[in-house]
């Protein structure tokens, strides 16, 4: 049915909410910048927004300066705590990859920062496993304009996108791609007809 496969990645393949809640913090500590502690259901609340949206959401009521400081300052400290500390990977995404690998094309749209993808793939040991990939760190393009261009220059035919969020669907929806929702993410997509409880019931449909 499908000639690849394309896949969101926080809420979709791993949990960093943890790890990048105490970046958030590490910052906030040497900025001294005033908030309060900001905990992993802080960032799991933000997640799936352009990187630069979260920080703003997250710490809305800042000043200017203090956000795009804080915008900068977390691009840098996501990447080192989450090398440092490691993130979690959803049960049954490691062999599920790894099977999945064997009979499709693999691909990564993320609305993430620059290095976050690359950050991903080398503690997974999935870098050859992934094809290509697209974020919003690198283009500062939508999700739909990033999952176009994964598709339109690997001349995917037909893509399944699979993902945990509303605009996940929508960037599946603009882009005439078929959408799988994972049920155990962040988000929710009532009216996604294609949805799977476990990462693990993805791979059974598809292989």
């Amino acid at each position: 049915m499908y000639d690849s496969l394309i896949f969101d990645l926080d809420g979709t393949l791993w949990d960093t909410s943890a790890p990048c809640a105490i970046a958030w913090n590490n910052v906030l500590a040497s900025t001294g910048i005033a908030f309060r502690i900001m905990t992993e259901h802080d960032v799991r609340a933000v997640t799936g927004f352009p990187h630069e949206v979260c920080i703003r959401k997250a710490f809305a009521g800042l000043a200017e300066g203090q956000l795009q400081l804080l915008v900068r300052e977390t691009i840098i400290e996501d990447s080192r705590v989450i090398q440092e500390r490691g993130a979690d990977l959803f049960p049954g995404v490691r062999e599920g990859i790894e099977k999945l690998a064997t009979r499709y094309p693999l691909f990564i749209v993320s609305n993430c920062q620059s290095g976050y993808i690359e950050t991903f793939t080398k503690l997974t040991n999935f870098r050859s496993a992934f094809v290509d990939f697209e974020c919003w760190g690198n283009t500062g393009a939508t999700k739909t304009e990033n999952l176009a261009r994964v598709i339109a220059r690997n001349a995917l035919i037909r893509p399944l996108f699979v993902g945990d969020m509303r605009s996940d669907q929508i960037a599946a929806d603009e882009t005439n791609t078929p959408f799988a929702f994972v049920e155990y993410g962040f988000g929710d997509c009532p009216d996604a007809s294609l949805r799977f409880a476990t990462f693990g019931d993805l791979v059974a449909h598809l292989t």
